[in-house]
């Protein structure tokens, strides 16, 4: 069999390193996903007995993450033959008996599929830990835990993490960055370093580095994120009953995108807090598919409030069953929506990841020459942050919040 990989040198040293952990911080862009998803596919080809856990904080995550890189990985390197893939569940088999599973850690049901992982053939040997940021220490003590027990010679366990760092207050920095550990390897790498990198990608960078420096910090040059300019403080990300009848009033909003995120959220409002239940998040869709993937995971009674700027896209999704509206906008209603939802208590559910995200960075731009911040937000990486200002328009504008008829869950 002939295997057409290609690599970076830059993750030469990750490929060599048997440590146990092996955290990698990087840019967008950096090419550690890709790496990573296809150095895993080559080890479970050579050494029998590994078995590799890909986790996410939530499961159904791995999907268009880590399961898709391993599947493009598989495919790009010519070795499908050597694999059989499932979609459901999901999982990857080899046919030397080795095999990959998914798994969250999104609840304590899901903390309890991962303790009671066994694999037909050796043991749980490898954890791939992608978007690392999105989990707690106590989740990454219960992955830890796993790996345990006798090997056979030339075996190792091994957990990855890869990640683009965000805070500098986060635990990760703090307990294997700052803390030296002999059986920690750190690794750094940023879109600068992926000789397979577009041009294009590099011009966007570029542009973000003009517009928002402390973000291109983080997603272009892969440094840790200060804290100092958060517009948003006043959030929890926690596991709650979704389920739309527990709220006074529901209500959905949406930011359209196509090369830049479209991004929807359903919300939930109760006893003065608002709750994030859900989201979609996707590139380079256009509404016709975009409204495919919202069926049945968006209920139609909600009103849907949108930017105001398409009105063209909201006659599609009303076409569509959808309550949709455009919200008005004024000349501080940006700032007056961030007033209001600065007022109040937000709970994201943890199957968020992507308003997570952008809620850790989304600062106030800086005036360099007074060395201070100022009222207006950055204009970037805000998609979901958008649809949140959006889909609590409704109940901000009023005033106050008329509890729906049940039945029917409008949010308004």
């Amino acid at each position: 069999m002939i295997i057409n990989a290609q690599f970076n040198p830059i993750f030469k040293p990750v490929h060599d390193c048997k440590k146990r952990y092996i955290v990698m911080k990087g840019s967008a862009g950096s090419g550690k996903s890709v790496d990573t998803a296809q150095m895993y596919i080559l080890r479970l080809m050579h050494d029998k007995g590994r078995n590799l856990v890909c986790v996410r904080k939530s499961d159904v995550t791995n999907r268009d993450s880590t399961f898709a890189e391993l599947t493009a990985a598989i495919y790009r390197m010519g070795v499908s033959s050597a694999w059989r893939i499932t979609n459901s569940p999901l999982a990857l088999h080899c046919l030397n008996g080795n095999k990959v599973i998914f798994r969250g850690v999104n609840d304590d049901r899901q903390r309890e599929k991962l303790k009671s992982i066994t694999f037909s053939t050796g043991k749980m040997t490898d954890v791939w830990i992608e978007e690392a940021t999105e989990l707690t220490k106590q989740d990454l003590e219960i992955i830890d835990d796993r790996l345990r027990g006798e090997l056979p010679a030339g075996l190792f366990y091994q957990i990855k993490m890869t990640f683009n760092p965000v805070s500098a207050s986060h635990w990760i920095k703090r307990d294997f960055f700052d803390y030296k550990d002999e059986n920690v390897f750190t690794h750094h790498s940023t879109y600068l370093n992926n000789r397979f990198c577009d041009e294009a990608y590099k011009q966007r960078m570029e542009r973000r580095r003009e517009v928002d420096p402390d973000g291109y910090r983080i997603y272009g040059l892969g440094e840790w994120g200060e804290v100092g300019g958060l517009i948003f403080t006043n959030y929890i990300v926690e596991n709650f009953d979704t389920s739309p009848d527990r709220f006074d009033a529901v209500a959905l909003g949406q930011d359209f995108g196509f090369n830049h995120a479209n991004a929807i959220l359903a919300l939930g409002f109760k006893d003065g807090d608002v709750y994030v239940r859900k989201e979609l998040y996707v590139h380079e869709k256009d509404t016709t598919e975009i409204i495919a993937l919202a069926e049945g995971e968006f209920d139609k009674n909600s009103r849907m409030w949108c930017d105001g700027a398409e009105p063209d896209r909201i006659k599609e999704w009303k076409k569509a069953g959808y309550k949709a509206c455009a919200v008005v906008k004024g000349k501080e209603s940006v700032k007056a929506q961030i007033d209001w939802l600065k007022g109040r208590r937000i709970h994201i559910h943890p199957s968020c990841v992507n308003l997570i995200k952008e809620i850790q960075q989304w600062r106030w731009q800086r005036d360099e020459k007074r060395d201070e911040y100022t009222d207006e937000p950055i204009p970037v990486f805000d998609d979901a942050i958008a649809a949140l200002r959006y889909g609590v328009e409704g109940w901000r504008k009023r005033g106050k919040i008329i509890i729906p008829d049940r039945r029917k869950l409008y949010g308004l």
